[in-house]
């Protein structure tokens, strides 16, 4: 049965990294035709076509095979309509695998009419979305250091999808289409190997027992799999070294080391699926019983004081991983930016820094840790994911460094990275979420969908629930202070007095969430923090209530700013506005034009002098 499992698994891991690899290809790595795809990128459709198939056939009988090892009966068992549909409609890992094989479908229901690059980066997002979603129930989710396990392996298996994924994709283009494709992919694979090797690094570290793992088959392989991995890494420096060589790169020699290196790496990924149907040797000390360890993944740390909640740190690898690689593409931009002999202001580069730091902290650092015991410091950290960090990311300009320092198109044709992120900043889609009023409804109207239904209780129960959350807080605060004072170009100009209503708005709706949230009579987290059972938190309806008056006060400040910032852009612009006016007339008086302002009032002052004059 695990060996059927097995099979199952390589196919939908091979499917998936090979879905993933052609859809890079066609969206990054070849090139476009003013957004389009090229001729070239079309011929991978059909390739596409079938990896998806594969992909959702492989996950399809994963979730028989995972289902009959759980229940420990026959294939026959797993099959029945009911005991599969309970699996599939009751149970996390059901359904989280049933999401997979249905993207898998759907990838390769659409593969055949793609046509856009937009499309293409759409359905990229959407396909890892759908490879790393059971990951979030898999052994590294039953193990301690949740957030730290999940998170590495999440890291893992998307850098080495992109980097198997897009060795195969490099294998199976045409010859002409390699010169075009490799020097782009070489450089995202160098940063695929170095989060891979990480990321194993830290996932193992954080799961595996190694005093007693050593002799056991799951050791072996991991061995075998590091093995192969330095080998890979090898073939990757061969290739860097080959591609050095721009005037006399040995093409044919690349195509024997690419097929080489896709035979090494299907073997890898068949000992990676191994490794995924298997339980590791786990640390005895990580699996020490303990309600919260049982619910939120993560032991009952002490009662709260000022010194635990600045200084401890449990680590959210996932939203590290987002946030290390924010970090690292920010300065990329400055230091191209500098090389170029170009300025960019100081300030900007604090203010990404101390966004990051903020987010950090509301994550992962003391702050995040008690986030998930009481609801007080869970509105807190809301507070500053929602209200302050994204002020810091505004003001960052983010979207403007991405526009002066992403690669233009590679011919006269080709639309290129910066292309297609300048063509979805002036989408219809960026119109539509940049109107204000979907801004506000976005940033304070889901507060009430959130805190006063079933979702908040559900979200809480799990780590994925915690990582949407985290994630809304802060793109719903980005967006919304975007709108409102936002640096980066915007598809719609809003004017500044539409912006001091949506303010005063939102001001008004905040503090009228805040206020029931103070006058609630009932817990509404679904019976979530009791089920921790922390011993320093003993009224939850009173940290209840004390949430929604710290989210009361946190709320409004940042507003508050926002309003006074507001108020002084409107100021400038009407001052610039002004000083541009008097050049004009100044202009046109210099150049003998005639000034029809001028002309006007003279002609209003003549009307006053024929008045007096009247007798």
């Amino acid at each position: 049965m695990i060996a059927l499992n097995t099979i199952f698994k390589y196919l939908s891991l091979i499917g998936g990294f090979a879905v993933i690899g052609n859809l890079l290809a066609m969206a990054f790595l070849l090139l476009d035709t003013k957004g389009k795809l090229s001729t070239s990128s079309l011929k991978l459709r059909s390739i596409l076509c079938v990896s998806s198939a594969t992909w959702a056939v492989g996950t399809l009988g994963t979730i028989v095979f995972t289902l009959a090892t759980i229940l420990g009966q026959s294939f026959q068992v797993a099959v029945d309509p009911t005991v599969l549909r309970s699996f599939i409609t009751q149970i996390t890992l059901g359904q989280y695998l049933l999401f997979e094989a249905l993207v898998g479908f759907f990838v390769a229901a659409v593969a055949m009419r793609l046509q856009k690059v937009l499309t293409t980066i759409a359905l990229l997002v959407l396909s890892i979305i759908g490879l790393v979603a059971p990951i979030f129930q898999s052994h590294s989710a039953s193990s301690g250091s949740h957030g730290l396990a999940i998170g590495s392996l999440v890291i893992h298996v998307v850098a080495l999808s992109l980097w198997v994924g897009g060795v195969i994709a490099i294998a199976v283009l045409d010859p002409d289409d390699r010169p075009i494709a490799v020097p782009r992919f070489s450089v995202l694979a160098l940063w695929s190997v170095i989060a891979v090797v990480v990321s194993g690094t830290i996932n193992a570290w954080s799961r595996l027992d190694f005093a007693r793992a050593w002799h056991t088959t799951y050791a072996y392989i991991v061995i075998a799999k590091i093995i192969l991995t330095i080998v890979l890494i090898f073939i990757g420096y061969l290739h860097r070294k080959n591609l050095s060589q721009r005037d006399s790169i040995d093409w044919k020699g690349f195509g024997r080391l690419i097929f080489a290196e896709s035979v090494v790496m299907i073997v890898a990924v068949a000992m990676g699926a191994w490794l995924s149907s298997n339980q590791a040797p786990i640390r005895p000390g990580r699996v020490k019983f303990d309600a919260a360890l049982t619910v939120a993944g993560i032991p009952t740390p002490p009662a709260p004081t000022w010194s635990r909640i600045l200084w401890s740190y449990e680590p959210d690898a996932l939203m590290i991983g987002i946030l290390v690689t924010a970090v690292a593409l920010y300065i990329k931009g400055v230091l191209v930016l500098t090389r170029r002999g170009d300025k960019w202001p100081v300030g900007r580069t604090i203010s990404f820094a101390l966004a990051i730091s903020a987010i950090d902290f509301a994550t992962s650092g003391g702050l995040g840790l008690y986030a998930h015991f009481a609801f007080s410091y869970h509105m807190i950290s809301h507070m500053i994911l929602g209200m302050i960090a994204p002020i810091g990311i505004v003001l960052s300009a983010p979207i403007t460094l991405a526009l002066r320092t992403l690669p233009q198109g590679r011919n006269s044709e080709e639309r290129g990275v910066r292309g297609s992120l300048l063509a979805l900043v002036h989408s219809k889609l960026a119109v539509f979420y940049t109107n204000p009023l979907v801004a506000l409804a976005i940033f304070d109207g889901s507060l009430f969908a959130l805190y006063f239904t079933r979702f908040f209780g559900s979200l809480m129960q799990s780590h994925v629930g915690h990582l949407f959350m985290d994630l809304h807080f802060l793109l719903a605060g980005i967006l919304f202070f975007h709108v409102i004072i936002g640096i980066d170009p915007n598809p719609r100009r809003v004017p500044h007095l539409v912006r001091i209503v949506i303010l005063f708005a939102a001001m008004s709706i905040h503090a009228f969430f805040s206020v029931a949230l103070m006058s609630t009579s009932t817990l509404i987290d679904g019976g979530y923090f009791a089920s921790l059972k922390s011993p320093w938190l003993t009224d939850l309806l009173a940290d209840q209530r004390l949430g929604g008056s710290i989210g009361w006060a946190m709320g409004e400040i940042p507003i508050l700013l926002a309003l006074v910032a507001t108020f002084i852009s409107w100021v400038r612009d009407d001052s610039r506005e002004t000083k541009r006016i008097d050049k004009n007339v100044e202009r046109a008086a210099a150049m003998g034009q005639p000034d029809e302002l001028a002309d006007y009032n003279k002609y209003l002052q003549d009307l006053a002098e024929r008045d007096r004059n009247k007798p």
